[in-house]
């Protein structure tokens, strides 16, 4: 099966199963403790001058912003993010928004660190091949104005783990979808990992493409948590051992990311306080042979103004979903 386009879907069910499901109890701690030192860590601050990162804003001071990346092992020397989201974690720890930036979107680079990239208009995703996480972090923040707090980056090989140790989930599926053989019509639909992954891969069977796969992976975001509550993975040691080890050896977090302490303010949220959202655009088109989505920059600046100023519940309540 090939290892592209899983880094969305993999790295929220990371972020939300270990901080949201295993956030509570004893025994959730003593594994997220032993979890945290076997998270691989990177430099993903490196090299940013901080005098063109954007200020935090005073409202804002507890809240959290995590930048949530997906990026399979690279082919030629190359790895573009196929997976590229915004966490907001507001300050009281209530509720979360998880905003995906299209990964085509069409946007301005800076300049790599070395000078011999970036420094113009590509597709958003170019900038971690370009010039790995402070490349990345320099774009997001400059293409959303919102000061990133933490990185988190996730490849494909956890993702199937985490389904198989729930024995498959419960999908809504929004319309017919045809894999392996089988045909499954709008509805809910018990997945595998090998049919959840397709579902969350396809998108030539749908009229609007990525936007669809984007919803059916946040679909399957929804399953594994709902299915995780349901089933109480805290008391089943061999089925939370299962998840530690899903998550634990596909991520890299930057150094200063605690796993532990994100757990402990998220240990009252469930997946029922969990926003999903796209950021705003005005469709797709092509800028020479390349397809690409342009951004809506006037929606986006009042989304992300809400993000940056710890405001979302306001702004939710005048965007209702």
């Amino acid at each position: 099966m090939p290892r592209n386009r899983w880094g969305r879907l993999a790295a929220v069910v990371t972020v939300l199963v270990v901080l949201v499901v295993l956030g509570g109890g004893a025994a959730g701690w003593l594994y997220l403790r032993s979890v945290q030192n076997q998270v691989e860590r990177v430099d993903a601050f490196d090299g940013l001058p901080e005098s063109e990162r954007p200020a935090q804003a005073a409202e804002a001071q507890t809240a959290l912003n995590l930048l949530v990346v997906g990026a399979d092992a690279p082919e030629g020397g190359v790895s573009r993010t196929d997976t590229i989201m915004l966490v907001h974690l507001p300050a009281n720890r209530e509720h979360a928004q998880i905003i995906s930036v299209p990964r085509d979107t069409w946007t301005r680079i800076p300049g790599s660190p070395d000078g011999s990239r970036g420094a113009t208009q590509a597709k958003i995703n170019a900038a971690y091949a370009w010039g790995g996480f402070p490349l990345l972090i320099r774009t997001v923040e400059n293409f959303t104005g919102v000061r990133i707090d933490h990185v988190l980056r996730i490849d494909l090989a956890g993702f199937g783990k985490i389904i198989d140790a729930l024995e498959g989930v419960d999908v809504s599926v929004d319309r017919p979808f045809t894999t392996r053989g089988r045909t499954y019509p709008p509805g809910l639909h018990h997945m595998d990992s090998a049919v959840a992954l397709d579902f969350a891969r396809e998108r030539k069977q749908f009229i609007d493409g990525d936007f669809s796969r984007m919803r059916h992976q946040q679909a399957i975001v929804v399953a594994v948590l709902q299915k995780a509550s349901r089933i109480d993975v805290l008391s089943n040691p061999t089925r939370l051992d299962d998840f530690l080890r899903a998550t634990a050896g596909a991520v890299q977090a930057d150094r200063k990311l605690s796993v532990f302490d994100l757990a402990w303010g998220l240990r009252q949220m469930d997946s029922a306080d969990l926003t999903m959202l796209t950021s705003p655009s005005k469709g797709t088109g092509m800028v020479g042979d390349q397809s690409v989505v342009f951004p809506d920059l006037t929606a986006a600046a009042g989304l992300y103004t809400a993000v940056r100023t710890d405001s979302m519940d306001n702004w939710l309540s005048e965007n209702p979903q």
